[in-house]
């Protein structure tokens, strides 16, 4: 089956995973993070795009971005993927590509979607054994999100404006959320949608979008068609 094109839909929000080619880690350090976060940040500029979350893992990169123009997110990946691999080679005497193949992504339903998917951004070290708590982590937008620290690149997406009336409400919630955790059937959920491109959200949302693009942005019903009549 031929594989479809990566979804891409301007002024919806949209989770993204890029994973290193197996048996490669993304970066042996904290110096090789701070220049992939300085590498994201500048790409990020250079686009019409906000930028909600991230988190920079051993060997993925999970991001939260909503492009505001048709091809921003493509051209941001494609200028981050080629400055951090030139850093990474030269810096580690490496040859080759870094990455597994083209970045994963999928469209989310804002209002139903969103805030767990940057939840799920921010606890995603911890999930995977390479923090023991959300807050340990620097790499990740939990800091920013959590009032530890202010990441001006980063733009908070509504649903987290509606979690208080107040800077501190708004961080003190968002920390409570973090600690409750995403359940295990939420976590793949968004996991498998962005690997396999489905977009996240109701019938309703699925349909508005699908008018937006001839590309399928469900998987097909399993067995053969109900019969009428």
């Amino acid at each position: 089956m031929a594989r479809q094109p990566r979804l891409s839909l301007s002024g919806w929000p949209h989770l993204l995973i890029w994973r290193a080619h197996p048996g490669l880690e993304l970066f042996h350090d904290a110096a090789d993070r701070q220049v992939f976060l300085q590498m994201l940040t500048e790409a990020v500029r250079a686009q019409p795009l906000q930028w909600h979350g991230y988190v920079l893992l051993a060997q993925q990169v999970r991001l939260l971005l909503t492009p505001l123009a048709d091809g921003a997110v493509s051209r941001t990946m494609q200028a981050l993927g080629r400055s951090y691999v030139r850093h990474y080679n030269l810096r580690h005497d490496h040859t080759g590509t870094l990455w597994e193949g083209r970045f994963r992504g999928t469209v989310l339903q804002p209002e139903a979607e969103l805030l767990p998917a940057l939840l799920s951004l921010d606890t995603q070290a911890q999930r995977q054994g390479q923090a023991r708590t959300a807050a340990e982590t620097p790499w990740s937008s939990h800091a920013h999100y959590a009032g530890l620290r202010h990441d001006p690149a980063l733009s908070a997406p509504p649903a987290y404006w509606q979690l208080g009336n107040t800077p501190f409400e708004r961080e003190a919630a968002y920390v409570a959320l973090v600690q409750q955790g995403l359940s295990e059937a939420a976590q793949q959920r968004l996991e498998q949608a962005a690997l396999k491109g489905w977009v996240l959200g109701s019938p309703a949302f699925v349909a508005q979008l699908q008018q937006l693009t001839p590309r399928r942005l469900q998987p097909a019903q399993r067995g053969r068609p109900r019969r009428v009549g």
